[in-house]
């Protein structure tokens, strides 16, 4: 479940307006007028995005009478943020023994180097 979450946060910050959206109302309740304002496109397209990053849980939606308001959920990027933290810390597992094993160094040298 948590990796069909992570591919639909990702799918959804593929398109370069909806990551703008998200950096409007990272920090800010908006609403969706206000966002569309941001944009030279129509207020449906706007819409359609608020939308998909709603349904990728990267968005909180309220109503205030006639208006919807927008905030960034930042625990919807939760999943996503894991999956980067891991990819990076393998990246740098890999690294650090592509450069020992170019200098001859061992996991059991560098074991009794830190002891």
């Amino acid at each position: 479940m948590e990796d069909e979450r992570t591919d639909e946060a990702l799918r959804a910050l593929a398109e370069p307006r909806r990551r703008a959206i998200l950096r409007l109302v990272a920090h800010d309740e908006l609403a969706a007028g206000e966002i569309a304002e941001s944009f030279d496109v129509s207020r449906t397209a706007v819409s359609q995005h608020l939308t998909v990053l709603k349904n990728a849980g990267l968005l909180d939606e309220r109503r205030d009478g006639t208006r919807r308001l927008y905030r960034a959920r930042p625990d919807g990027l939760a999943g996503l943020r894991r999956f980067l933290d891991d990819m990076w810390a393998s990246s740098l597992d890999t690294a650090r023994r592509l450069v020992e094993a170019e200098r001859g160094i061992g996991d059991n040298d560098t074991a009794r180097g830190s002891a």
